[in-house]
């Protein structure tokens, strides 16, 4: 068995996502159904008609990326006999895509799922006032030496690197000043690439401990199970399948680097050849071939994906 599902992050959202799929599919309707009822709100409408403004906000994306994902899950069941304990041998998410992952492999119902993220979403924008907080990608640096540029740009301020995307693609996350002295350094040392990035907070570093704080006492009420395939985690680059051990890491994942690219090399050297991205857009399978040198990536998450990756599985 040497396939993967992958579940993408925040930034991967588009107005109108999804809603060929729940056209086309009474399955993927349910789900976003049971999400809007989970939320007591009508998501889906955001999703859908926009305004994009209000879809990208984080409290708004991170349930409604997971909605596409589960969404298109469920169809893959229904139509393709999907069976992720048969079929996958490992699942991860960047991001908030961890608790799609987890949701999909059945660790989280999906109800649980969208509300945890939408208390996840409102934390993480909460923790810190706005403008106090940036983040900035560097391109063309080892992750070593981007590492090396936050701690030097920190200055006794929060600079972190916060995403590890693979590819020579590194994010630096913290306070505003120090991501933009950031900027220098990292130009000065031969970045390619050194721009802010248009985020409303500063995620994956310490300036979050409040979204963090908030996110042990949600997950402490929430029923975890056991997922049916091993979950590459954030923050370990290593699986995981433990209900504690999952709360455990999903809480420390706000506020620590997420190792995507060691995600993705973990997964190769295991033997997976085989990405599917489940959901909105294309942006891991783009990183993908990046990393996994040889691995082939295809993103799921319309109509005619699913037909794609039906005839695939039957050839």
């Amino acid at each position: 068995m040497s396939v993967a599902f992958v579940f993408p992050g925040q930034g991967s959202q588009t107005v109108g996502m999804g809603k060929a799929l729940a056209d086309a599919f009474m399955t993927a309707r349910h789900v976003f159904e049971e999400v809007d009822a989970a939320l007591g709100e009508t998501l889906t409408a955001t999703m859908w008609e926009g305004p994009a403004e209000k879809l990208t906000l984080t409290e708004n994306a991170q349930p409604a990326l997971m909605a596409v994902s589960l969404a298109t899950m469920r169809v893959l069941k229904a139509e393709a006999g999907l069976d992720l304990r048969r079929d996958a041998k490992f699942v991860a998410g960047h991001s908030l895509g961890e608790y799609s992952a987890l949701a999909a492999a059945g660790a989280f119902t999906i109800s649980d799922a969208a509300r945890l993220l939408r208390i996840r979403g409102r934390a993480m924008q909460q923790a810190v006032p706005v403008g106090t907080g940036a983040m900035a990608a560097l391109l063309g640096l080892s992750f070593e030496d981007a590492a090396a540029v936050a701690a030097e740009a920190a200055q006794g301020e929060v600079c972190q690197a916060a995403n590890d995307n693979g590819g020579g693609q590194v994010v630096v996350s913290g306070h505003k000043a120090s991501v933009e002295r950031a900027l220098e350094i990292a130009k000065a040392k031969g970045a390619k690439r050194a721009l802010l990035l248009p985020v409303s907070a500063p995620f994956h570093c310490a300036l979050m401990q409040p979204a963090a704080d908030v996110m042990a006492q949600a997950l402490a009420k929430t029923n975890v199970k056991a997922p049916v395939v091993p979950v590459i985690a954030n923050v370990l680059a290593a699986p995981i399948s433990d209900p504690q051990e999952i709360v455990r890491r999903l809480v420390e994942q706000v506020t620590a680097t997420v190792r995507w690219r060691e995600c993705v090399a973990f997964m190769a050297s295991q033997g997976i050849n085989t990405f599917y991205e489940i959901g909105a857009g294309k942006v891991l399978t783009g990183l993908l071939k990046r990393i996994a040198d040889g691995a082939t990536g295809s993103a799921v998450g319309t109509p005619d994906d699913v037909v794609a990756f039906k005839t695939a599985r039957a050839g």
